[in-house]
């Protein structure tokens, strides 16, 4: 018995269109401003979502909402009173996305929605959930839930009312894994389209968890920073990091097969060059101690863009600003760019727009973008207190001008799952 094996030729991706959403600005030119000038968008909170306790019980008061941020400046009044925050910011950074992309005319059954998000729409579960339980009536609590409470908390709510507001019918999917999610939405978009399954793609993730169920259990696990300066507090590879900073918002790119996008005369921020994934096989939450499963995702991630070590001009970190990661993400790239460790730029956005979980990887996606583009190497801010161990060229502080040719984006999240993207300069 013969076999047959069909071949298929690789197609080269670009990023055409950026649409950002958190809380150092809306849209492209407020997130790029807050990056080059190093400032933080996090701040103290009045109150959480959902909250129960007095503020003063909730150990910790900081995070990075999407501030002043109006719904129904992206989807109809009612619409958004049926729909979960984590699908309103999705919207938001779809459309800016798609407007920065020039609005294409695409074949809608040719184009893919994939929106991650490591929780969904968590708000308005714990929302039903309380008027169910407070109703002092048990044989009535079962008609205080809203009709709308499963596709408010399912996560791949979000992927499907970004395709029903455009009618695209291509792929659809929503990846759930934690802080790497929006990594893997952009790397899993990207395959799609190289491979010949969409020719465009609307590709991120969304966030909203700063509800108060969220908060407590972050901090009871220790992930949370406890310093009480909103601005100082995320300080990514510095001595004195004690956790991350919670934010939301949301994150989507417009992905695009090469030769079309060039056909229609698209601004092209970068190509998408590489992709990479992998397990720790370790810890439900802690990294591996010394970044092996890193190391995988980035290696496999220049691999496929066919890039060596020394190659890349450019790191966005994950840099949760965690004592395990921090550490963990800097012996894993020791391990595998060797001495060029030591000579390429590398910075934690984080330190000024906090951890996004599901979406802080798209969003950092988009900031690489912006950072080629304009020459820029993005500042790690509150660097003031070098760790021993942690002794790369993290870019303290202040932006730096740099020719940025090939650049990495690292997600590590909970659960073990690793992602890397690879970007490198558009050469038709």
């Amino acid at each position: 018995m013969s076999s047959t094996r069909r071949t298929i030729e690789a197609r080269r991706v670009v990023v055409t269109g950026l649409g950002p959403v958190s809380c150092i600005g809306v849209g492209n030119d407020e997130i790029w401003d807050s990056v080059q000038n190093g400032r933080s968008g996090i701040r103290t909170l009045d109150r959480l979502r959902n909250q129960v306790a007095p503020m003063e019980a909730i150990p910790v008061k900081i995070g990075g909402e999407v501030w002043d941020f109006d719904s129904t400046q992206w989807m109809p009044p009612k619409e958004a009173r049926r729909t979960d925050r984590v699908v309103h910011y999705a919207l938001a950074a779809s459309q800016l996305a798609w407007k920065d992309a020039g609005e294409p005319a695409v074949d809608p059954t040719r184009t893919g929605v994939l929106i991650a998000s490591g929780i969904g729409g968590l708000d308005s579960f714990c929302s039903q959930f309380r008027k169910y339980m407070e109703n002092p009536d048990k044989m009535q609590a079962p008609d205080r839930v809203s009709p709308f409470i499963v596709p408010q908390l399912m996560p791949n709510a979000s992927a499907g009312h970004v395709a029903m507001h455009f009618g695209f019918t291509g792929p659809n999917l929503c990846i759930a894994t934690a802080c790497a999610a929006g990594t893997h939405a952009v790397g899993e978009a990207y395959q799609w389209i190289k491979f010949g399954q969409a020719d465009v793609a609307l590709a991120g993730g969304t966030e909203a968890q700063l509800i108060e169920s969220t908060v407590n259990g972050m901090a009871k696990a220790m992930a949370l920073s406890k310093n009480p300066d909103p601005e100082g507090a995320s300080r990514p590879f510095d001595r004195d990091r004690d956790g991350f900073v919670l934010s939301e918002g949301a994150a989507v790119l417009v992905l695009e097969e090469a030769d079309q996008a060039l056909a229609r005369g698209a601004h092209i921020y970068a190509e998408v060059a590489g992709y990479g994934l992998s397990a720790d096989a370790y810890h439900i939450v802690a990294p591996h101690p010394e970044g092996i499963g890193a190391v995988a995702a980035m290696q496999m991630a220049l691999q496929d863009a066919e890039e060596d070590p020394t190659t890349v001009d450019y790191i966005n970190a994950h840099g949760t600003s965690t004592e395990l990661n921090d550490l963990a993400e800097t012996k894993a790239v020791k391990k595998l760019f060797g001495d060029h460790a030591y000579k390429v730029p590398i910075s934690s956005t984080k330190s000024m727009h906090g951890h996004l979980l599901g979406a802080a990887g798209a969003l950092e996606a988009a900031i690489v973008c912006m950072a080629m583009e304009n020459g820029v190497a993005p500042p790690t801010i509150n660097y003031e207190h070098p760790d021993e161990e942690c002794d790369l060229d993290y870019v303290p502080n202040e932006p730096r001008e740099l020719d940025i040719r090939v650049a990495m984006s690292n997600s590590f999240a909970f659960g073990g799952q690793n992602a890397s993207l690879v970007f490198r300069r558009f050469e038709p």
